[in-house]
């Protein structure tokens, strides 16, 4: 039964209106409360705390580990620079195969968009895939490579290899292209970025392309840029030279001075063209004089 603060001894009374003050209040407005402890604050936020360690720290420009070994889907033991083309850029994803959710999401993701580059995979680009578990096996490997080539309508010679290897390889690799990932023992999980990485034909760092969600013409034009303009058309190089990567929205964005260089050049070769002919044209009435 509710029981007024009137009909209270006075010492009863000022505990309980201490007790209610305190429901009220914030614990570090509580005599001695403190702050409130940061899992609490985690705990009731909307967004989960940043897992330590995880992120892309990006190398631009920089080599991977061209020397860091593993093993190919066949079991056949091989060097990273041994795998990749030299002449032409390489999509290069690290993943798991044992993995829940991201890295399916990365991979599928990858694939529609490489369907609809309107590049062949093999003769103008081609693409690496690791495991950043070092429990996963090549028979694993061989299994994804036949689903993802069969789901692209690709033969099993198409040059899409999936690799293998020990942590500290594992690692090297990660490191030289920043990409930080982390193993939660709690779930047995490895906790990563979702990216995928963009590699000159000589096996540099040449643009990272982040999220689940790619837009073929990002892709399309990051290896075009990381090939030099060695692959796509023609059209392409000139779309590329219109267009330029904006580092805060991560996608290629038009760039007006890109296009006012073009059409400068066209107006300057239609001048070029007009005058030839008048002057070809002058020439010949000279000649019939």
């Amino acid at each position: 039964m509710y029981t007024p603060f009137s009909c209270m001894n006075p010492r009863a009374a000022l505990a309980a209106l201490v007790l209610a003050l305190g429901a009220g209040s914030p614990a570090s407005a509580l005599p001695g409360g403190g702050r409130t402890p940061q899992s609490i604050i985690d705990a009731q936020s909307d967004t989960p705390p940043q897992v330590k360690g995880v992120d892309v720290q990006e190398h631009l420009g920089e080599l991977v580990a061209l020397e860091a070994q593993f093993t190919d889907s066949s079991g056949t033991p091989v060097v990273l620079k041994d795998v990749l083309p030299r002449t032409r850029p390489v999509l290069l994803t690290l993943v798991y195969y044992n993995c829940p959710l991201l890295c399916n999401l990365v991979i599928n993701e990858q694939i529609r968009t490489m369907r609809e580059l309107g590049l062949e995979l093999g003769k103008d680009y081609e693409a690496v895939t690791v495991s950043i578990d070092p429990q996963d096996t090549p028979a694993q490997s061989l299994e994804r490579r036949r689903k993802h080539l069969q789901s692209m309508g690709l033969p099993e010679t198409a040059p899409w290899h999936f690799l293998t290897g020990t942590e500290s390889n594992i690692q090297r690799l990660a490191d030289s292209v920043g990409f930080k990932f982390a193993y939660d023992a709690t779930s047995k999980q490895y906790v990563h970025p979702a990216v995928v990485h963009v590699l000159t034909p000589e096996g540099s760092m040449s643009r990272y392309l982040y999220g689940t969600s790619f837009r073929p013409q990002d892709m399309k034009l990051a290896l075009v840029e990381a090939a030099g303009g060695r692959v796509g058309t023609s059209f392409d190089r000139i779309v590329l030279t219109c267009f330029k990567y904006d580092t805060a929205t991560r996608r290629y964005g038009f760039y007006i001075f890109g296009f006012l260089r073009i059409g400068a050049l066209m107006i300057f070769g239609a001048l070029a063209s007009m005058l030839a002919y008048y002057w070809r044209r002058e020439l010949k009435k000279g000649a019939a004089a």
